[in-house]
């Protein structure tokens, strides 16, 4: 049967392999003896690496032990958890916070425990995964909006029943467009409306805004949005994810979120390391204005060489390609040009938009993105997207 299955998916061009890297990950890897750049990581301001993260990782795990032993609530909570879980929501300007072990475990736990089964949940079509994974999981009747559209949105919203709990669901940053939601709006909707909206910021935390508190604070929208969660395996370099918000709320997760009350608690090793690299992005805004003018000299070269690129406003630079196959044969010539990028095909993204989703980091130099634009144009031109 999974020999079956498989050859089905080899027919398709939709089969996935795990690539072992040789070394960290950074600007430039090493791949089966091979130095290559790597351009599709998420570590955009390259804290994964950072002395000072490392160093904190070191001590919590010397002190500590690498495992929590249980669930926090029956293990008790360690102080580099706690430690962390204010100093997210003093960056993020909230009440409270809490860890989860992961972006997915945090969206399965926390969806269901703010709408359940006579609820009623609007999701944006290209939402991550994690998200719609815990949509279904509520038990909620469960409805798709198109990209984006507010119209849609709102036309939803008028047709459902009368005081209905309802739950509107979006990414912050989505991480295959690299595009952002229209926050302001979806939160004046959800105002006017009586519903919710919960956003997930993991790509946008670290990155967007003025001092990097996310897409929130890009839009204008922290004080209307009173509650979201991120991730602190992108910027921050580490592992696991977050829910901040007011401090009830946070109480109410850690009796409701089963992802939270039936998990063991994610290592003190990755407290500590997120907690110093939330500290490196608050002192060193320079990482940031790194990564945004290596975006730029990569997005416009992209757009140079004649790449079809989507409605990118961030470090998320998808290459439209369409058919699954062609998107193997380009990421196939890039490497073979020493640039490592895979390609992403469905379920990830819809039938026929299969892509190079480039992503840059504050990390990479000026000389990485011009002999990677070189490797662009060389794969563009042998495999006629360009």
């Amino acid at each position: 049967m999974f020999r079956t299955r498989l050859h089905q998916l080899a027919e398709q061009s939709l089969t996935r392999t795990v690539n072992p890297l040789e070394s960290s990950t950074g600007p430039v890897v090493q791949r089966l003896g091979r130095r290559v750049i790597l351009l599709c990581s998420n570590d955009y301001l390259g804290l994964a690496t950072h002395h000072d993260v490392i160093h904190a990782a070191i001590c919590a795990t010397e002190r500590y032990g690498v495992g929590s032993g249980a669930a926090r609530l029956i293990c008790g909570t360690l102080p580099p958890h706690e430690n962390l879980e204010t100093s997210l929501a003093n960056f993020k300007g909230t009440e409270a916070a809490l860890m989860f072990g992961s972006g997915y475990v945090a969206n399965l736990g926390v969806i269901p425990s703010l709408i359940g089964h006579n609820g009623l949940i609007l999701a944006d079509r290209l939402c991550h995964a994690s998200l719609i994974d815990g949509c279904r999981l509520s038990g909620a009747d469960f409805r798709v909006f198109r990209h984006r559209d507010l119209a849609h949105v709102e036309s939803l919203l008028k047709r459902r029943a009368a005081n209905r709990h309802t739950l509107i669901v979006t990414d912050g940053l989505f991480s295959m467009d690299g595009d952002i939601a229209p926050l302001p709006e979806l939160a004046s909707l959800a105002k006017q409306y009586d519903a919710m909206l919960y956003v997930d910021d993991a790509h946008g935390t670290g990155i967007m805004g003025p001092t990097g508190r996310g897409t929130l604070e890009q839009l204008g929208v922290e004080h209307e949005i009173p509650f979201h969660m991120g991730t602190l395996g992108k910027a921050l370099g580490s592992s696991g994810a977050y829910v901040v918000g007011p401090r009830d709320m946070i109480q109410y997760l850690i009796n409701t979120a089963r992802s939270f009350i039936f998990t063991t608690a994610p290592p003190p090793s990755s407290a500590a390391a997120a907690n110093a690299a939330l500290a490196i992005i608050r002192q060193d805004p320079e990482r940031r204005i790194r990564l945004w003018a290596n975006r730029h000299r990569l997005f416009t070269g992209l757009q140079q060489r004649g790449f079809r690129l989507t409605d990118t406003v961030s470090p998320i630079l998808p290459i439209l390609i369409g058919s699954a196959e062609q998107a193997l044969a380009f990421a196939e010539q890039l490497l073979a040009h020493g640039v490592y990028v895979p390609a992403i095909r469905p379920p990830t993204v819809p039938d026929d938009t299969s892509r190079i989703r480039v992503t840059v980091t504050s990390e990479h130099t000026a000389d990485h993105i011009d002999e990677a634009l070189k490797a662009f144009e060389l794969a563009g031109r042998a495999t006629g997207l360009v």
